[in-house]
Parts: structure tokens; C-alpha cells; sequence
């Protein structure tokens, strides 16, 4: 079986969302606007996908934006990029309480990050699109 780069119209996503995290961001986008989210490098709230009205997070120069879900944008650092590049991040939620600072707190959701390494396949294409280190 080859493992070929496939070609420019393939898109390889580096964040997606379950429907249960699909569902929760319009949930929140009916209550809340536009959103957008960042994912946390930790600190106070861990590691959580952390979600904020569209604006309200100051996006640096080191941050990058990841892609979309659910329409919204998706940014990460580029520490954290640095670690996280090589697989493809699943946004889902789990009952629980969401960090401090993001909208999903009061609804007894959260939403977590999960992960899966890029195949040989999807790698290729993300270099050769310059979009991993």
C-alpha cells in the first residue's frame, strides 16, 4: 500500500469537533454570537479547549490559527503547536464543569481536547502545504 502526498485538493483538517461539541458551540453561538476558541497550554484551567465571545481573547503573534469548528475560529500557541502538530485535535464535550473563563462553564458541559497521530498520507500533505514544521 503506498503513502503517496496526495494531491492539493485533499484537505487535511487539524481540528474537528464532534456533533456533541457541534451542538454546544451552537448552543452558545445562539446565546453568546460569534465565538472563538483558544487551546490552553494549561495554567489555571489545564489543557482545555477554551471557548470566548469573537474578539474577546487578544490573539498574539504567537498564536496560530489552527482552522475552524463549527464556523469558528480555532487558534492554538505556537508552544503548543509545537507539541500538538503532528496529530489531528477532536474537539468533543464530557459532563463537567468547563474552565473558569469559557462560555460553556454554567451548562454542565465541558469540552476537551482528544487526539490522533496524522497518517503518513495526511503529514505529507500538511508539509507540503507548509502547514506543520
Amino acid at each position: 500500500m503506498s503513502d503517496s502526498v496526495p494531491d492539493a485538493a485533499t484537505v487535511v483538517e487539524q481540528v474537528t469537533a464532534t456533533p456533541a461539541a457541534l451542538a454546544l458551540i451552537e448552543q452558545l453561538r445562539k446565546v453568546h454570537g460569534d465565538l472563538m476558541f483558544h487551546q490552553s497550554g494549561g495554567c489555571c484551567d489545564g489543557s482545555a479547549p477554551m471557548c470566548y465571545p469573537d474578539g474577546e481573547f487578544q490573539v498574539g503573534d504567537a498564536d496560530h490559527l489552527l482552522g475552524h469548528i463549527g464556523g469558528m475560529p480555532f487558534y492554538i500557541s505556537e508552544s503548543q503547536f509545537a507539541y500538538w502538530q503532528h496529530t489531528q485535535l477532536i474537539i468533543d464535550v464530557v459532563p463537567g464543569r468547563g474552565g473558569m473563563f469559557s462560555l460553556e462553564g454554567p451548562t454542565g458541559q465541558r469540552f476537551l481536547t482528544r487526539s490522533r497521530l496524522f497518517t503518513d498520507t495526511e503529514w505529507n500533505s500538511l508539509r507540503s502545504a507548509d502547514r506543520v514544521r
